[in-house]
């Protein structure tokens, strides 16, 4: 085989469970993530050099929980750089943890100016598990980035055969190898023996029709996010982290986006309070699958509805509408475009 003539990939190593090592092949649940390197994956699994020439960058080598907006950023702006200079790269694979991959995929769906696969990739059980899914995974990511059919449909997430956007997917199962789920939405498409199958496209803006530019970000505002539920001590909990200088909160609502009334008139206080900047408060939901509209006593508070975004992608969105306003029109905007 004529290996020069193959596509060539860029895998970016972060750690993860594809990453991890345990005692024995049973070790399941017990192991350390982030334990081998991205050439290590990559070594072995010789199967890839049927499909790719890959070239490997170690971004960092943690558990997912420990990924964080720098990696983000620096992730983005590697990515972008890529693209830039390098037209030979057929795509890039990102190698990720499986707890936090959605808010890395939704951060470079919205941050990558380029329309070239990025997909990323992780595993359910460590690389020393019996029956390890990680090298298979690996394998139909690098198909997958190197599709001509994957070119413009965002940042992908490719697990147990499964092709998922960035926008819609979600952790669903704490240990199943079928965890990544994109709700009543639905996957894009199949990883299969034969070829890369698509059945949609997302419909949402996203990297190269986004308007959230890095180079002109200096900082990102801190957004957090609170949880509602019956009797909620979440009105305290608004004052303390207004103290703490937070400029945002999303609020995992219950049901179609509703609050308490100790709830809504924590929200009015911090609103209406004299003296500061007035912070944006994002009303989604806990519920898992559907949309959360305006509604008159909300919108009357300067809520924003977060559309079906779940929790952590509204907390995402909402950073980085506020980099560029805090006019309260143009962030809904940018919640029904994104």
């Amino acid at each position: 085989m004529d290996t020069e003539s193959l596509p060539l990939v860029v895998v970016l190593a972060t750690g993860g469970t594809i990453a991890g090592m345990g005692k024995s092949k049973m070790s399941l649940t017990e192991y350390k993530a982030g334990t081998l390197l991205g050439t290590e994956l990559i070594e072995a699994v010789p199967e890839v050099a049927q499909y790719a020439r890959v070239r490997v960058e170690q971004i960092c080598n943690v558990a997912s929980p420990d990924v964080g907006i720098a990696t983000w950023h620096r992730l983005a702006e590697r990515i972008n750089a890529i693209c830039a200079q390098e037209s030979d790269i057929a795509g890039v694979v990102i190698t990720h943890g499986t707890s936090t991959i959605e808010e890395t995929a939704y951060f470079l769906n919205l941050t990558v100016m380029y329309d070239r696969p990025v997909v990323l990739v992780g595993a359910q059980r460590p690389a020393t598990a019996l029956s390890a899914d990680g090298p298979l995974n690996l394998v139909n990511a690098v198909r997958t980035a190197i599709a001509p059919e994957s070119r413009g449909r965002g940042v992908l997430v490719v697990l147990n055969d499964e092709i998922n956007a960035a926008r819609d997917v979600t952790k669903s199962n704490t240990y199943r190898a079928e965890t990544f789920r994109s709700g009543e939405l639905g996957f894009l498409g199949y990883v299969d023996v034969d070829r890369v199958v698509y059945y949609r496209k997302p419909e949402k803006r996203h990297t190269v029709n986004s308007e959230f530019n890095l180079v002109k970000i200096a900082a990102f505002p801190k957004i957090e996010i609170l949880y509602s539920y019956a009797e909620a001590g979440n009105a305290m909990l608004v004052t303390a982290l207004l103290q703490a200088g937070v400029q945002g909160i999303v609020i995992a609502c219950t049901g179609a986006g509703t609050l308490s009334s100790a709830e809504k008139e924590a929200v009015r206080n911090a609103v209406s309070e004299a003296g500061r900047v007035k912070p944006v408060f994002v009303r989604s939901t806990r519920v898992g699958n559907g949309r959360v509209i305006g509604r008159k006593e909300y919108d009357e508070l300067g809520m924003v509805p977060a559309d079906n975004l779940n929790p952590q992608k509204a907390r995402i969105l909402l950073m980085l509408a506020l980099t560029k306003t805090r006019d309260l029109r143009e962030i809904a905007r940018m919640f029904t475009e994104y």
